[in-house]
């Protein structure tokens, strides 16, 4: 049997990671680059008297009948279509192969860690915010909108500590290597306020600043918590978004005891998604609060784990894999 895992090439140590603690265990891991499909990978798809779904990738071949658990990360569905083609019928054919990638694995009969409509459902920041609330976890005052009065009304309610804006999606571009430039969390200044003419052709997402002593990182593997803390004031790049200083942070992060109702209540939140893994960003504030912002189904974990304080994430990731082989469920 073997545990399939769905990424892109240019993924990050996380998928290796994974794929050693697998290997180590006896264990076979098979991984699929959505990025080289359809140009460099084959996947033959076939429903009648009888069903096959065979992945092709240069001499290595995988029977999905074979599969036992799935772990999809990363899609980058046919990005190496070349640019050359006709943007529409290059748009189409990326159509095509998210279609096609994402009927194969909803097909998939083995464990998924986590399901596709679970790992959907919980991207939606605002059901997020709602539930967590609900839960009785702190979350920021919140609007989203692209009506500049009201953005206007939010700002003069929020005027002590001001306000930061945020993308909901994970807008990203992507230069011709394939590496990412992230739309991050900024502040809203006055002047921002005069200017807000943008948001009739793209509504934002407005928050109100919360003083922060530090920011944590929970990662939730099952019933494994995993909770680090990094100084992002330390840093005037990192102020308003911790992401922005990522590299220089990666070392600074320090393991944190996190307060017993806490941590039972984003155990909660992720039972309510149904999610097996997660990964938390919350604010603690200067008089200790701890200020949940939200949880990213698929987000990442590795710089916790190849640097202090050294988490075996991807241990916990593969050993669930592997057990589910057995029976050994770790969330409905």
């Amino acid at each position: 049997m073997a545990v399939l895992i769905v990424t892109f090439s240019q993924d990050n140590e996380s998928i290796p990671l994974v794929i050693k603690e697998i290997e180590a265990r006896g264990e076979k891991a098979f991984r699929f680059d959505t990025d080289r499909y359809p140009t460099e990978v084959k996947l033959d798809i076939c429903h009648g008297d009888t069903e096959q779904v065979i992945i092709t990738d240069g001499e290595q071949k995988l029977d999905l009948s074979e599969v036992s658990s799935v772990w999809y990360r990363r899609m980058r569905y046919g990005q190496k279509i070349p640019d050359s083609m006709d943007k529409q019928f290059r748009e189409a054919s990326i159509n095509e192969c998210r279609a096609t990638v994402r009927g194969m694995i909803a097909s998939l009969q083995g464990f998924h860690f986590d399901k596709m409509a679970n790992v959907d459902r919980a991207n939606n920041k605002q059901l997020q915010l709602q539930i967590a609330r609900e839960i009785g976890l702190i979350t920021p005052r919140t609007l989203t909108s692209n009506n500049p009065e009201a953005v206007k009304q939010f700002a003069s309610e929020c005027k002590q500590q001001g306000i930061i804006t945020k993308m909901l999606s994970s807008f990203a571009i992507y230069d011709q290597q394939g590496r990412e430039n992230v739309v991050f969390t900024n502040p809203v200044t006055h002047e921002d306020l005069e200017h807000l003419e943008g948001l009739r052709f793209c509504p934002m997402t407005f928050q109100e600043n919360i003083p922060k002593a530090l920011e944590l990182r929970t990662t939730i593997v099952g019933h494994h918590v995993f909770t680090a803390a990094v100084d992002s004031q330390s840093l005037d790049g990192s102020t308003f978004d911790w992401r922005k200083e990522g590299f220089a942070l990666a070392k600074a992060w320090k393991p944190y005891d996190l307060p017993e109702d806490v941590e039972k209540k984003l155990l909660k939140l992720m039972a309510y998604f149904s999610l097996n893994y997660g990964a938390i960003d919350i604010i603690v504030t200067p008089d200790n609060q701890h200020v949940f912002l939200e949880v990213n189904p698929v987000g990442e974990f590795f710089w916790m784990q190849i640097y202090p304080p050294h988490y075996p994430i991807s241990q916990a990731i593969a050993e669930i894999l592997i057990k589910e082989k057995i029976g050994h469920r770790v969330l409905d």
